[in-house]
């Protein structure tokens, strides 16, 4: 068994490992007919690459996005379309193959299913694998206009005041250690009766989606933990403004929140984030566009 794939009608599988020659992915069941070209995806993959600032990994990868089949002058055909982006930044030698497991890692996780492992930078299990999820994304967007999904980092080291947390990066890098984020995302515009009762429900798709990112921890959707703590009376507004009822969306605004954990890569060799999350926004929206996608399709598979 091998589970490299995501969705139902609109499926997205992904390939390739951290330092390998290249990363890609391929999106099928997208519709025909939509406009697709490479700046249309590169735009968002801009925006979670690495190297960029002394907050992200400074591995310098240019994350251009090539698609090689499923869009003719300028349309997409309704087959397969498949992405690649070149790796050209890795550094192999800071990973030895003998190197130990490094906690928080999942080193001794792949060693304990495969009896085998990519050592270099977490092989598979990086989350350079996450370029191809926003490539993916930037698809699923095509397929749902009507739909608005923006997400952004609200909370850095549990500190929601903005104006601090460069102080707290700069001393959390000096001290050679890391951060964890909080990052929420609201979709706008998702027409009322997407999702299913039961066993196909969107706030559950969208916290499977969500919860599957690399150094993911936590997810909320609407009120989420805090439903937990309050009375009746005091959450029929919150749940109101949740967005999904039974599983199914009402036509209000969705927000999510995602916790990201520090990063664990802290006194080792190897580039890594200083904070995670701080790239994380993306990939959240991307997710969200997905599991939307996939939804809005078997909505329409079902009800027309």
């Amino acid at each position: 068994m091998s589970v490299n794939s995501f969705g139902h009608l609109f499926r997205l599988t992904t390939w390739g490992e951290s330092h390998g020659p290249a990363i890609g992915c391929v999106v099928d069941g997208c519709p025909p007919g939509l406009d697709l070209d490479e700046p249309w995806v590169q735009q968002f993959l801009d925006l979670r690459r690495p190297g960029t600032s002394n907050n992200v990994s400074p591995r310098q990868e240019p994350d251009r996005v090539r698609i090689m089949s499923g869009v003719f002058e300028g349309k997409t055909t309704g087959t397969p379309i498949a992405m690649t982006i070149d790796n050209v930044d890795a550094r192999s030698a800071d990973y030895p193959k003998d190197a130990p497991h490094r906690p928080g890692h999942a080193d001794f996780a792949y060693d304990a299913k495969y009896g085998f492992r990519d050592p270099r930078g977490g092989g598979r299990a990086s989350a350079r694998e996450t370029a191809m999820r926003v490539a993916g994304g930037a698809v699923a967007r095509l397929v749902i206009p009507e739909v608005n999904i923006a997400a952004s980092v609200v909370e850095i080291g549990g500190e929601p005041d903005e104006s601090r947390w460069e102080e707290l990066l700069d001393d959390a890098r000096t001290a050679g250690d890391s951060l964890g984020a909080i990052i929420e995302c609201v979709a706008v515009g998702v027409p009322a009766g997407w999702g299913a009762p039961i066993y196909a429900k969107l706030d559950a798709g969208l916290a499977a989606a969500c919860m599957g990112i690399n150094a993911v921890k936590g997810v909320e959707i609407g009120e989420g933990f805090a439903a937990g703590r309050a009375r009746g009376s005091e959450s029929m507004e919150a749940k109101q403004a949740s967005g999904i009822d039974g599983g199914i969306s009402t036509g209000r605004a969705i927000t999510i929140r995602v916790a990201f954990k520090p990063t664990s890569s802290i006194g080792i060799g190897g580039r890594h984030d200083p904070c995670v999350g701080i790239r994380g926004a993306p990939v959240v929206e991307a997710m969200v566009a997905l599991v939307l996608a996939d939804h809005k399709l078997l909505h329409r598979g079902q009800c027309g």
